[in-house]
């Protein structure tokens, strides 16, 4: 993946490719093949594969399985997007806690393991080796200095400490918006006055799924006065209709966690130096 060579550049070592496909031997039912294209006998391995969709599990399962066969030294696991992480607790008698069970089965055969944008951080205590959530904010800073924007928004609380760090990053104001979640699919703002008439605006989130929040967040910042609003997230799922829900944004971008037409920066950087530092 794009990510992986550019992770690969900024640690100064060598890009390993990997074969992805469906089996050689024409199964029918379509199962996963994967197979390293390189010797890594003895050498520290940084293995990167986000989790998302869910091929991409079986595929990262695969892959660890291929890199141990090869016998390196050390084998780092980088996962970019950690997918079923949002399971960190049993709400309900008989729940699969989805979290444990990506942590037990992805640390085996591995020293470490780097992740971005975690719903919990607390979800690394269910690995048994080091792990640890890197920052992909100062990416999305990076990035809106190049945009010129003049204020950075947090649709709601749980994005104000992701606000806060991005608008540090690119020297700008910031402030959050009032919100609160109806359902699990419906969410409402209490009026808030800010100072975007007449102003570039980007909407800041570790995440955007559905898009319904920013896609409010948008209307509102528009009813404001707003003259140009990005949303911009360091994982971007666009489930279901989101892209229909964010045509109300002027511009949409994501990094390359998880590719898709709103990568517009990369992480790579940000992982570089997270590896790097435990060296």
């Amino acid at each position: 993946m794009p990510l992986g060579r550019g992770i690969a550049k900024g640690l100064g070592a060598s890009f390993v490719e990997t074969a992805y496909e469906k089996h050689p031997g024409g199964f029918p039912d379509g199962e996963r093949y994967v197979r390293v294209l390189g010797d890594v006998v003895g050498d520290d391995v940084v293995l990167v594969q986000t989790t998302h969709p869910d091929t991409k599990i079986v595929e990262l399962l695969l892959l660890l399985d291929a890199v141990r066969s090869l016998e390196p030294s050390r084998v780092s696991l980088l996962i970019p997007y950690f997918g079923y992480a949002r399971q960190d607790k049993r709400f309900e008698q008989g729940e699969a806690l989805s979290a444990r069970v990506l942590a037990n089965h992805l640390q085996m055969g591995v020293d470490e393991v780097f992740t971005m944008g975690l719903h919990n951080p607390e979800v690394l205590k269910f690995f048994d080796i080091p792990a640890r959530e890197v920052s992909g904010m100062p990416a999305v800073g990076r990035y809106l200095m190049d945009r010129d924007i003049d204020f950075v928004l947090a649709p709601d609380d749980g994005a104000v400490r992701h606000a806060k760090e991005v608008a540090e990053t690119a020297g700008k104001p910031w402030d959050r918006l009032q919100k609160t979640r109806l359902d699990s699919y419906t969410v409402k703002f209490e009026p808030k006055r800010l100072d975007v008439r007449g102003k570039r605006v980007a909407i800041v989130d570790d995440v955007i799924s559905t898009g319904g929040t920013v896609a409010l967040a948008a209307k509102e910042l528009k009813a404001q006065g707003a003259r140009h609003v990005l949303a911009a997230a360091v994982h971007g799922l666009f489930t279901a209709n989101a892209w229909d829900k964010l045509a109300v944004c002027d511009e949409v971008a994501a990094s390359d966690t998880i590719p898709s037409r709103a990568t517009k920066f990369s992480v790579a950087p940000e992982f570089a130096a997270a590896i790097r530092a435990t060296k």
